[in-house]
Formats: structure tokens, C-alpha cells, sequence
């Protein structure tokens, strides 16, 4: 099963805040006050419907003096959940921010497996590894209606994920997509602890990519199709915004369930 992480804002203002909320300071150092959450959803290729899994909230923690973060909640979901839904044999799904080897090294002790992008600018080590080196390809050409593109795989295993003497070691995988004039039109990379191949980098590549799905089919649906989750529907004094927010993703969770499962829902 794959399951997306990601981040999202459920509340913001210059006006009211709680012992809960995250500050950042804008021009002229007008303070605004907001609420985040961060999302694992199981999604999957394919799928137009997404179902959310308990949220973890960003929010300030005891003997911390930093502001909480999506990293920092992201391992706290592991460390909450990870061993409930190891039996799935999960594989994480995240952007750039979570290929960071604390978060790799916490998924692989949930028992889950890792799949997420790893860019240039900030995998320099990983990428100088790569740099002239001649990696393994699989072509496939492909018809989209009238118009034909070609899908180009590369990947490489045993790459360290960082500098130094600790470093983990991933493998990394790249799609590259082009028209039929050879314009690239979509790259994207990834690293993951599964072993890549020829046989499986085409499905590996497609779970990587479906991670956009946690945007897409969740917070776009929540945020423009009816749930109203960046609605102010109260705030309260500690926990009253989470609480809403919270409800409004098990709604979201029931109907999806039931769209999926029950007829007389139809």
C-alpha cells in the first residue's frame, strides 16, 4: 500500500492566535499566526479517490524552544502509527522535504519502505555520485490519443544518501518524459530503499508520482469542493481548530468509503 505525506494550512490570521499556533512575520514584520496538519493518505496509480489516515499536528512541543515542523510531525506519525499499518507492508510517499535520512531511518524502523523525490539542489553528494556515471535505461514509447511520448528510465543502487561516514545507502531512479519532437516535458527523481530494476522501475516511477495525489484528490477536494477545510469555522483557545479540522477529514473518509463500498451511497 502506498501512503502520501504531506502538509497543509487549516487556519490563518494577523488577528487571533492560541498557545497552539505557528507564527511566521511578513513584510514590515506584521505577525501572522497559522495552523498546520500534516496528511498520510493512501492513495494509489490509477485512482481518482484517496482515503486520509490520522492526522499529525504541527504545533509547538514540550522542551522544544523550535517551531514544530512537517518533518518533525511527519516522524511523529511513525512513531504513533507505523507499527498499525507496517501489516499493509507500506511504502512511504513524500516530496523532497522527507528524503532526509532521520525520516528514512524512522520509516525502515516502522517496518514501512520509503519511495521519495530526491532533487539535485539538495542531494548534492547523492548526485555527485551519479555525475558521469552511465546508468541503466528502459525505454517505452507510449500513445496518448493522437500524440505519442516517450518515457525514459534510469536508475542506479547503492548511492550514498549523504556525506559522511554514517550515510545510509538508497537507490535512485528517474523518469523523464518527452513529445514527440524529444521536448522533455516532466523529470522527476527519486530515492527508495526497494531494489530497482528493469522489471519494476516503470511501476516504482508510477507509485512515486502518485504521491501528487494527496494534493490533488485530498487537499484540493477539501479546500475547493465543499469540506471548506481553510474556513474559519473557530478557533478557540487550544485545541478547537484541530478538532474541526479533524472532523472535516473523517467526513471527507466517510464519504470516500462509501463511494467506494456502498451501493445504496449510489
Amino acid at each position: 500500500m502506498l501512503i502520501a505525506f504531506d502538509g497543509t494550512e487549516y487556519f490563518r490570521s494577523d488577528a487571533i492566535s492560541c498557545s497552539n499556533c505557528s507564527r511566521r512575520e511578513r513584510k514590515g514584520g506584521k505577525a501572522e499566526y497559522f495552523h498546520t496538519l500534516l496528511s498520510a493518505t493512501l492513495v494509489a496509480p490509477g485512482h481518482n479517490r484517496v482515503v486520509p489516515l490520522p492526522p499529525e499536528f504541527v504545533a509547538p512541543q514540550d522542551g522544544s524552544e523550535k517551531q514544530d515542523c512537517e518533518s518533525r510531525a511527519a516522524r511523529r506519525w511513525l512513531k504513533a502509527h507505523g507499527a498499525h499499518f507496517a501489516s499493509l507492508d507500506p511504502v512511504y510517499l513524500g516530496d523532497d522535504l522527507y528524503s532526509r535520512q532521520p525520516i528514512c531511518e524512522d520509516v525502515l524502523a516502522s517496518g514501512g519502505h520509503f519511495l521519495f523525490v530526491c532533487k539535485p539542489a539538495s542531494h548534492k553528494t547523492l548526485y555527485e555520485w551519479l555525475d558521469g556515471v552511465e546508468v541503466p535505461q528502459r525505454v517505452v514509447a507510449l500513445k496518448r490519443g493522437k500524440a505519442r511520448v516517450t518515457h525514459t528510465y534510469c536508475w542506479m543502487e547503492g548511492i550514498p544518501l549523504r556525506d559522511g561516514d554514517d550515510a545510509m545507502t538508497v537507490n535512485w531512479l528517474e523518469i523523464a518524459i518527452a513529445n514527440a519532437k524529444g521536448n522533455v516535458t516532466y523529470r522527476n527523481s527519486f530515492i527508495t530503499d526497494l531494489p530497482v530494476n528493469a522489471d519494476n522501475v516503470v511501476d516504482l516511477a508510477a507509485a512515486g508520482r502518485a504521491r501528487w495525489k494527496i494534493e490533488n484528490e485530498t487537499f484540493n477536494v477539501l479546500k475547493t469542493k465543499g469540506y471548506n477545510l481553510e474556513h474559519n469555522f473557530g478557533h478557540g483557545k487550544e485545541n478547537l481548530a484541530a478538532v474541526l479540522a479533524t472532523l472535516n477529514l473523517l467526513a471527507f473518509t466517510f464519504h470516500t468509503v462509501a463511494e467506494l463500498t456502498e451501493e445504496l451511497w449510489h
